[in-house]
């Protein structure tokens, strides 16, 4: 980088005025156009808004590409913040300006399966959205609502609880001992309840598809 930059000042006239780029003779480092360049220096961009003649020659084509080169490398040597590491001479771009389109085409919509329909019909919230974790008052830290340490377990491990006197009596009517085990068995008696909930819902959605086929 810092070469060229050399090369672009030595090769500047001495009376400052910029040399025409239709010089055959000598390849034009400033080049100037009726319309001027517009950039996008962050998608390497230029834009020639300079109208072309009726049927250009491959001679006129050349240059015109070549002078449009040419300015946007002077572009990026005079406006760019220019560094050196110890990886090499680094520019810095700007941001792009120009929007380009995709290389490959939106995806899809996908359907939805029937337990989204069934969910969006009955008003079913995707629990998952809700996260994973629940905070807790007592410890002032982010605990799992269910499984290891989960919110669900909470009073299982408590070496002493509190008697409810009704369920106390439900539990010696039916001979089972102890109350220690009480947070337990209503957990697992929920989800008896809604493993069960949950079969019914899938015979009646089930029944209602075949009703409407």
């Amino acid at each position: 980088m810092a070469e060229a930059l050399d090369a672009l000042e030595a090769s500047l006239p001495i009376n400052g005025q910029a040399t025409d780029s239709t010089d055959t003779s000598k390849s034009a480092v400033i080049v100037t156009k009726p319309i001027p360049y517009t950039f996008d220096l962050g998608n390497l961009l230029v834009n020639d808004a300079n109208p072309l003649p009726p049927n250009p020659s491959p001679a006129h084509l050349s240059t015109a590409a070549r002078d449009c080169a040419q300015a946007l490398i002077n572009q990026l040597l005079t406006t760019c913040p220019i560094t050196s590491s110890s990886d090499g001479v680094l520019m810095t771009l700007p941001p792009p300006t120009t929007p380009l389109p995709r290389e490959k085409p939106l995806p899809a919509k996908k359907d939805q399966t029937k337990w989204e329909k069934f969910a969006a019909k009955k008003g079913i919230k995707d629990k998952k959205k809700e996260g994973k974790l629940v905070f807790d008052e007592e410890t002032q830290e982010w605990v799992p609502k269910w499984g290891y340490k989960g919110r669900n377990k909470d009073g299982e491990g408590d070496w002493i609880v509190e008697v409810d006197e009704k369920k106390e009596k439900q539990e010696v009517k039916g001979n089972e001992v102890g109350v220690g085990g009480a947070g337990r068995r209503e957990r697992k008696e929920k989800i008896r309840r809604n493993e069960r909930s949950q079969r019914a819902n899938e015979r009646r959605s089930r029944k209602n598809e075949g009703g409407a086929g």
